[in-house]
């Protein structure tokens, strides 16, 4: 008797043939870019990953499929922050490997006092707080995600 897998057990490969072609990565047409690359724990990329960005205030959300090398990327407009925190996307982290996706968050360097008195982000270290506010790259953002290893992202249950 063979038993069935159940969705858990076949999680991946992701694969990105097409998704960054559609617009579900445009939260907000003429907004900023939001770039980045998903990275394993050797520092590789990886190609066959999702990224959804979430945002809870604005309502928006968006999905992209990485490229060979890692990358992905949204256009997007800042979300207002919630009462007591500070502007923020969620970030879920689809790839191979993973029985259930990741998730972390993104958020902005302008907001410097925001992020400061944020409850999540307050309760950091330096080190790892750091991995969770983008950094400002030309005219938009670079939002690199590390699964594992030196400088690995923080991530929520």
């Amino acid at each position: 008797m063979t038993l069935a897998f159940t969705p858990s057990q076949t999680v991946g490969p992701y694969y990105a043939i097409g998704m960054c072609r559609r617009t579900e990565h445009e939260l907000a047409p003429g907004g900023m870019k939001i770039a980045g690359r998903l990275l394993d724990g050797a520092g590789a990329p990886i190609p066959d990953g999702v990224i959804e960005l979430w945002s809870a205030t604005a309502g928006a959300w968006g999905r992209c499929g990485t490229q060979p090398a890692g990358e992905f990327m949204f256009v997007a407009e800042k979300p207002p922050a919630a009462p007591g925190e500070a502007p923020r996307f969620d970030v879920l982290v689809f790839a191979r490997g993973l029985l259930r996706h990741q998730v972390t968050r993104l958020y902005f360097p302008d907001e410097e006092a925001a992020n400061a008195g944020d409850p999540v982000l307050s309760a950091l270290s330096p080190d790892d707080r750091a991995t969770l506010v983008a950094a400002a790259d030309g005219d938009g953002l670079r939002f690199d995600i590390r699964m594992q290893g030196e400088s690995q992202t923080v991530f929520f249950a």
